[in-house]
């Protein structure tokens, strides 16, 4: 092998500059002299060519101009673990030293008497290096993990560590570099495009107590993350983001610790791949935001039943997808422990052109719910949404077989799978009464005037008055409006309101922002102020 060519390379992950690649050939080319290195570039736009020249096929690439041929002395094949620490942190030999006068060593500001200068300063890296708990040596050429123990001499106390973007070749340094610790609790590795082990090999113990791995970017696959999670027992948080992973794997055995799991832009075959790791015991959180999947089925669980699958899964994102059905977001209802959902960007919000509509089907679809696209739910909005999709949808449940008497109420199968929610809302809010039926309109209609009677219930010298009022005025503006009638500050007024259709029942008007839809008020209700 040639001066300054490992003689490991083949396979090595190398910088040029800024651009990343991997080595795919090491040696002559042909009318040339000397050694050469044939690179598959990160970036194809870095390359040349295939990995032939001249009509001689040297190497192959993915892509056809993803390669070209470089110098050896180009090519950065990185340092060992604990100098690119000791570069970050400036604890090398020469940083950390200077030279004071006669027989003393300065280390910052304090000065050490001369006792055989080498050891003393190596001894102070020692303690200094032996303090860092988290440590980051992101993008600053890791390739391999150095002399066999120095690590765990030298940083005992590291637990957490990030590694991206380093010159890791293959999860056998990773390993190497993690065994020398161990309390690692926390690892980053991803944007290192490193070997994997394709079959079950050693269980190693380096992770005996990592609890967060990243390993985003890396071109892992999912039978790969199975074979490597025999080695990570305790393991909660598992970030894969843009790997490639097409398929999913039922998990037997291994990730049952798992909290959290991130296949973001991972274009998944379908939304299927789900039920292979729907029995993770106790996930709470699943990140499937850009994988592709357009639709979601629990097929487990018929109409308002709850499923088996998911079982502590409290938060998902499902962002930027192709779901294109609402049954879709009807199906999320069964997951029983769901508390937050992120659905942005996928085609069945374009149903609704009204913003404000779309966020109430999506409410009362799923009963639940109590924080949407990073919103929370408050208890009035949940109420009016639920109050509007029955009015909303009263029509079509009485043309599907609907009915107040309970005896003769059998809606069609079709209504109930469209609708599922829609018999539990009836128990919670009483059947829809033929005059509240809305027919399917936009549930805010600007402008539509609303009787209201307005009553000061502390104050019995303040006579009732009626007044009609636009459904899109803000609380803000009827405190206005009351001002002027009963010359009390909008600050001092408490607001609620009881509807003509729930006796006994006061709801609060709590968010000057908020207009009087917001609430579900309707005409003949009677607002209530206090002060």
């Amino acid at each position: 092998m040639a001066a300054g060519v490992p003689p490991d390379a083949l396979g090595r992950r190398v910088s040029c500059g800024t651009d990343y690649g991997t080595v795919r050939y090491v040696g002559s080319v042909s009318r040339t002299a000397g050694i050469w290195l044939g690179v598959e570039w990160d970036d194809p736009q870095r390359g040349k060519h295939d990995g032939s020249y001249e009509g001689t096929q040297y190497f192959k690439c993915r892509h056809p101009k993803g390669g070209s041929f470089i110098r050896p002395n180009k090519a950065n094949f990185g340092v060992d673990f604990l100098t690119a620490v000791k570069d970050r942190y400036g604890l090398n030999d020469k940083q950390d030293v200077q030279y004071g006068t006669g027989n003393t060593v300065v280390f910052g500001t304090k000065t050490v008497e001369f006792v055989g200068m080498d050891s003393v300063a190596e001894q102070q890296r020692q303690v200094q290096l032996n303090k860092l708990v988290d440590i980051s040596v992101r993008e600053c050429a890791v390739s391999h993990a150095g002399q066999k123990e120095e690590i765990s001499r030298t940083c005992a106390n590291m637990r957490h560590i990030n590694l991206s973007k380093n010159l890791i070749s293959s999860w056998e340094t990773v390993i190497a570099i993690a065994s020398q610790v161990q309390n690692l609790e926390t690892l980053n590795v991803s944007e290192n495009k490193m070997r994997f082990p394709s079959t079950s090999t050693f269980i190693s113990s380096a992770f005996s107590n990592l609890k967060i791995l990243a390993l985003n970017q890396t071109e892992i696959t999912w039978t790969e993350v199975l074979l490597c999670a025999q080695g990570w027992p305790v393991l909660e948080e598992l970030y894969l983001s843009s790997n490639n992973i097409t398929v999913l794997e039922r998990p037997d055995n291994v990730l049952q610790t798992l909290k959290l799991l991130d296949l973001s832009d991972n274009q998944l075959l379908d939304g299927n791949q789900l039920h292979l790791i729907a029995q993770l015991p106790r996930l709470e959180q699943l990140i499937l935001r850009n994988t592709g999947i357009t639709s979601i089925h629990f097929p487990d669980a018929g109409f308002g039943c709850k499923t088996k699958m998911f079982p502590s899964l409290k938060r998902l994102a499902i962002n930027d997808n192709k779901i294109s059905q609402w049954s879709s977001i009807n199906e999320l209802d069964k997951l029983a422990s769901l508390r937050a959902l992120q659905c942005n960007n996928n085609p069945f919000m374009d149903t609704e052109k009204n913003p404000e509509t779309l966020i109430q089907l999506i409410i009362a679809k799923i009963s639940q719910l109590e924080v949407l696209n990073n919103c929370e739910i408050l208890p009035a909005e949940r109420r009016g949404a639920e109050l509007d999709y029955r009015k909303i949808f009263g029509k079509d449940w009485l043309e599907a077989g609907g009915h107040w008497n309970p005896e003769k109420n059998k809606p069609s199968e079709e209504f109930l799978a469209a609708h599922p929610r829609y018999p539990a809302l009836c128990l919670k809010y009483g059947a829809p009464e033929e005059g509240e039926l809305k027919g399917r309109q936009p549930l805010t209609l600007k402008n539509q005037l609303l009787t209201l009677t307005i009553k000061c219930p502390e104050k019995p010298e303040q006579k009732p008055v009626e007044k009609k009022l636009p459904e899109s005025m803000t609380i803000q503006k009827v405190k206005g409006l009351l001002y002027r009638l009963f010359k009390i500050p909008g600050s001092e007024l408490k607001l609620s309101y009881e509807s003509s259709k729930l006796e006994g029942k006061e709801v609060e008007l709590d968010n000057d922002l908020k207009p009087l839809q917001f609430y579900s008020i309707e005409s003949g209700d009677c607002v209530l102020v206090r002060w």
